[in-house]
């Protein structure tokens, strides 16, 4: 399996933090709530929401910490992908990515794109950034990503690529990152 590991900063934005104080909202064909062990599964043309985020999916199985932390992983179902959308903290930046299994951890304040996963960032309604391989691990704290290459990346050759826009003086200082 090839290996290849992308990472890169994310310069000056952050998830929305208000998201993960929000209650997470669904809707699907089907659920089963499991009160006792904390655990809700989701079937059928599944749309959670919670805040700014909003997956989607086939599947998707949320757990819940005895402290109220939300795990959720989301499964496409057969030839389709798991999608999720997210809004970046004081900007008009929105993070899209879709990938066969999706994985969600609220506590980490991270995402995880297993499988077919590609990651977008748009600023506004402009595509700006774009990776894509097998596996892509987003870090809402430490504001990294990173890309793995192998066989289930949707890069014919198995590498991981990537387009990364460089910023404008006035982006950059919107964010306060004064980062080009």
């Amino acid at each position: 399996m090839l290996a290849l590991l992308l990472a890169a900063a994310v310069p000056g934005v952050r998830a929305e933090r208000a998201d993960r104080n929000l209650p997470l909202n669904f809707a699907a064909d089907s659920a089963r709530v499991d009160d006792l062990r904390q655990v809700t599964v989701l079937s059928g043309n599944v749309e959670i929401s919670k805040g700014s985020i909003v997956i989607r999916a086939d599947q998707v199985e949320v757990r819940q910490s005895p402290d109220g932390y939300q795990f959720a992983v989301a499964t496409g179902g057969p030839g389709k992908r798991a999608s999720f959308r997210q809004k970046r903290e004081g900007s008009e930046e929105f993070l899209e990515g879709e990938a066969e299994r999706l994985e969600y951890d609220a506590r980490a304040d991270t995402v995880k794109l297993v499988n077919q996963a590609t990651l977008r960032r748009f600023r506004g309604s402009t595509l700006a950034d774009e990776v894509a391989g097998s596996t892509i691990s987003f870090d809402n704290t430490t504001e990294v990503f990173q890309v793995l290459g192998g066989p289930a990346s949707p890069v014919a050759s198995g590498r991981v690529r990537g387009v990364l826009t460089p910023r404008d003086a006035k982006s950059s200082s919107a964010t306060g990152s004064g980062k080009p």
